[in-house]
Order: structure tokens, then sequence, then C-alpha cells
């Protein structure tokens, strides 16, 4: 006999089991009680074993079926669990596609492009918040934008793009100070930078052609938050080491200039999307990633 419907018919005599009944067990299934029936036969039949005895008032098993109701039940559990997990994937898919994106980039990088992607895809909505991730990925988002890729086995890390970074300052602090003509002028200034692992020197590496310079730096200021520090380095406290696009108006005005510009510090850490395995064949997700990936890396390069 053919064993194709054994998972089933095995899944079927747990239901009867636990339901005490084969009309309850029916009922729940959606199924004819004869089919139920037919069912436990045919399982009998192929394992060579009576799994129970029954009388007009009750169910027993017989030492078989005592004996293997357990695996049986197994089977019942990883069935209901396949069906769960499939509503929530048909939800999740059918609903607005939930982002988190860290407020620096999301204003500045994100925000002009979700209206170009809700252009291209008019069936996927969109449900965006700017916010902090210090907490990693919350279960109540799909996916989050964020800088760094995360390790965890569970999810997804896409790079997006590398932010090119620059020093800068305002005129007035370079007229007040002096300008550096050299990399290793730079420790005489009011350094602002990203903060350090140490929390103390900020190590400050920089590239013109071949050539390759090193500069440890006490930093005036050091900020995890890319928007604080271009703050600080608009109000003139300083030489800031900045994401470029975060610098590109107050370039365009002259109320910042570049430092050192033939001398360039390596890239920012780069942006990723990060979202949970089980959301890898969605198509929302992986319209809008591809989506980003497209078009984050000309933003970045301005």
């Amino acid at each position: 006999m053919s064993q194709f419907w054994s998972p089933a018919h095995m899944a079927t005599f747990a239901k009867i089991i636990d339901l005490n009944g084969f009309s309850a067990a029916a009922r729940a299934l959606g199924v004819p009680k004869a089919a139920v029936s037919r069912a436990i036969a045919e399982l009998e039949d192929e394992l060579g074993v009576k799994l129970m005895t029954r009388t007009t008032r009750r169910l027993k098993l017989t030492p078989a079926g005592e004996r293997l109701l357990p695996a049986c039940r197994a089977i019942l559990q990883a069935t209901d669990d396949v069906r769960r997990l499939a509503a929530e994937l048909v939800e999740s898919r059918s609903g607005p596609l939930r982002v988190l994106a860290e407020a620096t980039f999301g204003r500045v990088l994100l925000a002009p492009l979700v209206p170009r992607f809700l252009e291209r895809y008019p069936t996927i909505p969109l449900d965006v918040e700017l916010g902090d991730l210090s907490s990693g990925l919350p279960a109540e988002h799909d996916l989050v934008i964020r800088v760094g890729e995360d390790p965890s086995s569970d999810r997804v890390s896409r790079v997006l793009g590398a932010p090119p970074a620059i020093l800068c300052a305002t005129p007035t602090y370079l007229q007040k100070a002096g300008e550096p003509a050299t990399p290793a002028d730079l420790s005489r200034f009011d350094m602002l930078t990203p903060e350090t692992p140490t929390g103390s020197l900020f190590v400050l590496r920089l590239t013109h052609g071949k050539r390759r310079e090193e500069v440890s730096v006490s930093p005036k200021l050091a900020v995890n938050d890319p928007a604080l520090l271009h703050a600080s380095v608009a109000a003139g406290l300083g030489i800031g080491v900045l994401p470029e696009f975060l610098c590109r108006q107050g370039l365009a005005s002259q109320r910042l200039k570049k430092v050192l510009p033939d001398w360039r510090p390596p890239e920012q850490a780069p942006l990723c999307a990060v979202y949970p395995g089980r959301l890898a064949e969605d198509e929302r997700v992986k319209a809008f990633v591809d989506f980003l990936a497209a078009n984050l890396v000309p933003a970045l390069a301005g």
C-alpha cells in the first residue's frame, strides 16, 4: 500500500484520540466521518498493528497504539505549525511593509526615495518609522535600515552602500583657528568625531592617492549620532569627520568648508537592510530592498 498518505493518517489518529471520538475528529478536520474511519483502517493495514478498539461509548488504545501515539501527536503538531506559519506569511504579505530606519539616514536618504518607490510599486503600501535602533530588530517591524550588519543567524543583512566621509568645518572656525596644512596638523585642532571604541583617542586614517597617513586625535566631542555631530560642526565647534551626504547643503551654501580636501577619510560603516530570514522570499521585502540597493549608492555618491 502506498505510504503517500501516511503522515495525514497518523495525524488523524492523534486527532481522534485528543478529541475522544471519530465524529469530533471529522468535524475538526472538515471531512466525513467515513473518511476518518477509512484513514485509520488504512493506517492499521499499512503498519500491520491494531491501534485502538472502539465501542459505542469509548475508545481504547491497544499497546501498539499507546507506543505510537506520541510520534503521531508530533506529526499533528508539525502540521498545525506549518498552517500557522503559512497563515502568518499570508497575513504579512497582504499588509503594509513595516520599515524602521535610523532617524538621520531616514530623513536624508530614505525620505526622497519613498515617494519614488510608491510610484513604481503602487500595490505595496509602506508603514515607515524613523527612530532608535539600539534594541535591534523590533518584532513589530518587517525590515530595518541601520548602520552595520546584524550578526543574528535568523536574520538577513544586505549591504546597501557605505557613506563616503569628509573633514569639514565652518569658515568662521577656520578663520579663527587657522587651517591644517597636513594631516599631522589635525592634532592641534578641536576635533569632532564619531564615538571612539576606547572612549579616548580617535585614530583617523587618511589617503591621498597612494599616500597614507594615520593621525591619533583626542576629540573635543565624540558621539554616535551623525545628526548631533553635524549640528556641532555647523555650530562652529571644530573640525568634524562626517558622512559627505550630510554636508552637501552646507557646502553648497558655503556655511561649511572642506578641510584637507585632497585627503580622504575611510568610508563610514555600511548601511544595511536587516529582516527576518522567514521574509527572505517576501515579494514586498525583495522589491523594497532591491530598490534601495539600486538607488542608495548613487545617493551616497552624490
